[in-house]
């Protein structure tokens, strides 16, 4: 491995650690490169600028955590879509990323005006919905995928709600009674199949 891959590999995983323990305003490129064992010149020559090395490490970060959900579904011997999304929901119970999730809230918004950083996010989002349906056995087909895409922002939305309040959390139990209820509310056509994501975790 080069030098300048190392490099640049530390930067990442030392923004990773400041995301963790720093609120977002303290995440200066300073504390980075310190956190990095880097110098502050690598950070412009490997992003281009702080935001966009926090943007990277934010999409590294989630990879993991999405790396977390699966092993905990390692041991389930069920492939049914709806028996993988109940535990995918408690292995998400029992792993807190609340740094991350904040500075993910933050790139979204500097997305808006930032190429680089909407395209990295975007690239993250194609590349981890196939994943999600794969993971979820919703299926690799379009409609699979565009389910996987419904889940993570069933995800993302809540994570975002708990941060601005936690008692606005919907888990364990009352996550599946608010499914039961979107499964009953939004009922499948008569003859038709279900394609979407409600109807193959009704089908499960």
């Amino acid at each position: 491995m080069s030098p300048q891959r190392s490099n640049r590999s530390n930067l990442i995983e030392g923004t990773l650690r400041c995301l963790e323990r720093l609120p977002p305003e303290r995440i200066t490129a300073r504390a980075i490169a310190e956190e990095s064992g880097a110098n502050l010149a690598s950070i412009a020559y490997h992003f281009d600028s702080k935001d966009n090395l926090v943007t990277y490490a934010v999409i590294e970060g989630l990879d993991r955590w999405l790396a977390e959900i699966a092993g905990g579904l390692d041991a389930l011997e069920s492939h049914e879509p709806r028996a993988r999304f109940r535990r995918a929901a408690e292995v998400m119970e029992t792993t807190r990323h609340t740094g991350l999730a904040k500075n993910f809230l933050g790139a979204l918004a500097k997305a808006q005006h930032e190429p680089r950083i909407r395209d990295a996010l975007a690239s993250g989002y194609a590349r981890t919905r196939p994943r999600v349906a794969s993971l979820l056995g919703l299926g690799s087909d379009g409609p699979g995928q565009d389910a996987g895409g419904l889940i993570l922002a069933l995800f993302h939305g809540l994570l975002f709600q708990e941060l601005l309040d936690p008692a606005l959390a919907i888990e364990g139990d009352r996550m599946q009674e608010a499914q039961t209820r979107l499964l009953t509310v939004l009922p499948q056509p008569r003859g038709e199949t279900r394609h979407d994501f409600l109807g193959q975790m009704d089908n499960a």
